[in-house]
């Protein structure tokens, strides 16, 4: 600020009463009257900047000229805190191309996209104090991550399937992209967008990003696990293949309920490349955990989407009523049934469950083959076990967001048994055995007409059971295992609801009409 000056017009020479010239000597000021710009600023829309004060004393002999730097603060709602573009702040002009800048504009503004260099990305340290360089910044949903140079990247292809690396990343918006790199086995150690460093270099603001997890994948196509993951791996050409170039980036963010980024980890996916591949395919994935919260996927927002799985858990034990849901074994949280395989029998796809998918009537089952010298007990347990897994959850959230702390959200489960007669021989021992699991889930559309949703009121596990006469030694006989889902909508007709019109009441004297009447 202290070199602007909008009063100096003559080139090496004084300008009248123009105090921020410096072509003017101490002599030239005595002879000023006044100064004809006593403040200059920077530019006006900032909320805090610094201004240069000129002012003249009189009262000294000769007259001097006093200067004076301040921080000014613009009162404005709508100034500007910070810039990190200091261009946008003024239109330029276009460079015209011409024969000798042609190859230059080209290069620069040729490709699909294009944006300004990362290292004009600064931030303005005028609108910033230094101090407050290490503070957290409070985000909310959707605004840009910014890093200390600019704002996280997460590359993702724009007009063709190239890659673009000027898309930022959304507070608590989960993105997956991929796109394609141009790539070069001689020039593969200059290549920034394929080296581990140009995403992890930056911090997000105080927090810096930490490597999580490293995957190597072969030339074929088999990823091996590494050991350390705080080893930096950068390019490098090895017997004509360039190795290291990451294939993939995953970061993890972690934040409060505050909105403050507490965490950030990058997990890697690095390959290698031989001298003819012209280009490769890079995938990158963003994810938001709050802390102290176990990250489950929704499966709607609020109601449930048609295709998306079920949401359930259990109560903790010793409670006689859910103080808090506790997700199943299943690692997602979520309703399964039997699984069927293509052998179809029972005792081998113990273990294989499927999800139950909102919307979506399922059929599963197996054979099973009975013999004489099976016992009742043990292969009632079995059958139990391979329709209803090992924990079978007690309730089901009603919405697709519902949360485990919101315990009026879910639905417990109701579980019914009935039983089919079924006898093989009417002189041996009889064992009950189940045979199906039936699961009706009764659902309604909750809310307006315009945008209804989806919320599950009602779930009914029935067990069927059948009656085993014991075989004789020697005998077999194989019977269907079945499970099923089945979504029922018992939503009432939808009826606009309209405002009855206004009645009148009138009441009128009980003379009004006297003496007529």
């Amino acid at each position: 600020v202290a070199k602007l000056c909008v009063c100096d017009l003559l080139v090496a020479q004084c300008d009248v009463n123009c105090c921020c010239d410096p072509d003017c000597s101490a002599a030239d000021f005595s002879l000023f009257t006044t100064c004809s710009v006593p403040i200059v600023t920077g530019d006006n829309r900032l909320c805090s900047q610094k201004a240069a004060i000129y002012s003249l004393d009189v009262e000294a002999n000769p007259p001097e000229r006093r200067f004076k730097l301040i921080d000014q603060v613009n009162p404005s709602v709508f100034c500007i805190h910070a810039t990190n573009y200091k261009q946008a702040l003024s239109f330029s002009s276009p460079q015209m191309p011409t024969s000798e800048n042609f190859d230059q504009l080209l290069k620069e503004f040729g490709s699909a996209t294009f944006s300004a260099e990362p290292d004009s990305w600064n931030m303005n340290t005028d609108a910033q104090n230094p101090s407050d360089a290490n503070e957290t910044y409070r985000y909310e949903y959707g605004v840009p991550i910014q890093t200390v140079d600019a704002f996280l990247r997460l590359p993702s292809p724009v007009v063709s399937s190239w890659c673009s690396d000027v898309n930022p990343a959304g507070f608590l918006v989960n993105q997956a992209t991929k796109c394609t790199r141009s790539v070069c086995v001689g020039k593969c150690g200059n290549i920034q967008a394929v080296s581990m460093l140009f995403y992890i270099n930056s911090s997000i603001l105080a927090v810096n990003i930490t490597v999580q997890s490293i995957v190597v994948q072969s030339l074929n196509g088999m990823r091996t696990l590494l050991n350390g993951s705080d080893v930096l791996r950068l390019p490098m050409i090895l017997d004509e293949l360039c190795i290291n170039i990451v294939l993939g980036v995953s970061y993890h963010i972690t934040y409060t309920d505050a909105g403050e980024i507490i965490e950030a980890a990058a997990s890697f996916v690095l390959g290698a490349i031989n001298k003819e591949a012209l280009s490769i395919q890079q995938s990158f994935e963003i994810s938001f955990t709050q802390v102290n919260t176990k990250p489950v996927p929704l499966s709607g927002n609020p109601g449930y989407v048609v295709g998306l799985p079920v949401r359930a858990g259990f109560r903790p034990q010793g409670y006689p009523f859910p103080v808090e849901i506790l997700f199943n074994t299943n690692k997602y949280g979520q309703l399964t049934i039997l699984q069927s395989t293509s052998n179809q029998d029972c005792l081998a796809a113990q273990g294989a469950r499927t999800p139950v998918l909102f919307g979506y009537n399922m059929v599963s089952g197996c054979k099973l083959r009975i013999t004489a010298a099976m016992k009742c007990q043990p292969l009632t347990q079995t059958l139990l076990d391979l329709l209803k897994g090992q924990t079978f959850p007690e309730y089901v959230a009603s919405f697709g967001n519902s949360q485990a702390q919101d315990v009026l959200d879910w639905v417990p489960i109701t579980h019914l048994q009935t039983s089919e007669q079924r006898i093989y021989n009417t002189f041996q021992s009889s064992c009950q055995i189940p045979v199906s699991l039936e699961i009706e889930v009764k659902w309604t559309k909750y809310g307006s007409l315009v945008n209804p949703q989806a919320r599950i009121v009602n779930v009914t596990a029935m067990i069927t059971t059948t009656t085993l006469k014991q075989l004789p030694s020697g005998r077999e006989r194989t019977i269907p295992i079945t499970s099923s889902v089945v979504f029922t909508d018992i939503s009432s007709p939808a009826e606009p609801g309209y405002k009855a019109w206004p009645t009148i009441n009138v009441k009128l004297p009980f003379d009004f009409f006297f003496p007529f009447v």
